[in-house]
């Protein structure tokens, strides 16, 4: 420093460009300052992949999300559907055990029913044959249980018939009031036992009549009244009718296809003898008949054609209605007009 006078000392050169130089090397990026940020954000994103996985896997992890989300209802509905299940087989079991059950408790309470009305029905019939005993003295004791036995049979087995009861009344004419009554009688104590009506036909009404046209009427007669409910059909003086008209006894009498079974037919024959003598056993009694209708149907004075009689088939038509034949004895006292 000379006279107040300042001097300024210039800096080397040298020494101004490297303060430059330090300058820009502080000024200049650290290279190890990007790699540091980039190292640190892949770790950052590594902890993204390893916490929420990659776009892909995420896409992946939900899908199967999505599936477990929709598993949870088809598993319940499979656990509906075997509930379902077990309630409808349990259902079935119960059916199937309840239905027989049922079955065999109604079958019970109807065949105490049945057995029940069949007793009535068989102490309502024995009542009536015990009067009828009473009023028709006269008669074989035999007749009373024969004819007992054969229709009580028949009424016994009212749920399983195989065949109608045919019961064949015969006698002499002088015992032709006591032959109407007793078979109405009869036919009228079978059929009140079931609370059902009787079929009355008359053959002598019939007995000028042509062949066909009587055996269509009794036909009629006996088909609607039998599906009408009525039990019993009392046919009088069988020998009188026309010897053709009778083959339709064939459709009611037959042993295995009569067209109702569950009846019963009571057929009277009055025989041209005067009287039958109490000595005849009831097989000359029925041979006694069975000779009187071959004369009758088959005789020379009897028209024969092809839907005629003859006879074969009055053998035929003999064999089912000769069930029970029964000899009927003449009674005192017993008016025509007292019966019905």
């Amino acid at each position: 420093l000379t006279g107040g006078t300042t001097v300024h000392f210039e800096e080397n050169p040298v020494k101004e460009n490297a303060k430059a130089y330090d300058s820009n090397e502080t000024e200049k990026p650290n290279i190890y300052t990007p790699l540091n940020e980039i190292k640190a954000d892949f770790l950052e994103k590594n902890q993204g992949c390893y916490s929420t996985s990659t776009p892909q896997s995420r896409s992946k992890f939900q899908n199967q999300s999505s599936k477990e989300k929709q598993s949870q209802p088809l598993a319940k509905n499979d656990g509906e559907s075997q509930n379902g299940f077990h309630k409808v087989w349990t259902l079935f079991l119960v059916l199937l055990i309840s239905v027989p059950l049922l079955y065999v408790l109604w079958s019970g309470i109807q065949g105490g029913t049945s057995s029940s009305r069949d007793a009535e029905i068989l102490q309502e019939f024995r009542a009536r044959m015990k009067k009828l005993k009473d009023t028709y003295q006269s008669q074989d004791p035999n007749l009373w249980r024969r004819a007992h036995v054969f229709l009580e049979k028949h009424l016994n087995a009212s749920h399983m018939h195989l065949e109608p009861a045919i019961l064949l009344l015969t006698a002499g004419r002088e015992a032709e009031k006591a032959l109407r009554c007793l078979s109405n009688e009869i036919a009228d104590a079978f059929a009140s036992s079931q609370n059902a009506t009787t079929i009355r036909i008359n053959g002598v009404d019939k007995a000028v009549l042509d062949s066909d046209i009587v055996k269509l009427e009794v036909d009629t007669e006996l088909s609607s009244g039998f599906r009408e409910g009525k039990k019993v059909a009392v046919v009088h003086r069988f020998e009188s009718l026309p010897a053709g008209s009778t083959l339709i006894f064939y459709k009611y009498c037959d042993h295995e296809n009569a067209a109702f079974k569950d009846v019963a037919l009571l057929l009277t024959v009055l025989l041209d003898e005067q009287s039958l003598r109490k000595s005849f056993t009831f097989q000359e009694v029925e041979e006694k008949v069975r000779d009187f209708l071959w004369a009758k149907f088959t005789g020379s004075d009897v028209p024969s054609s092809f839907n005629g009689m003859d006879t074969d088939k009055l053998s035929g038509l003999w064999s089912r209605i000769s069930h029970l034949v029964l000899p009927v004895w003449p009674e005192k006292g017993l008016s025509l007009e007292g019966c019905t």
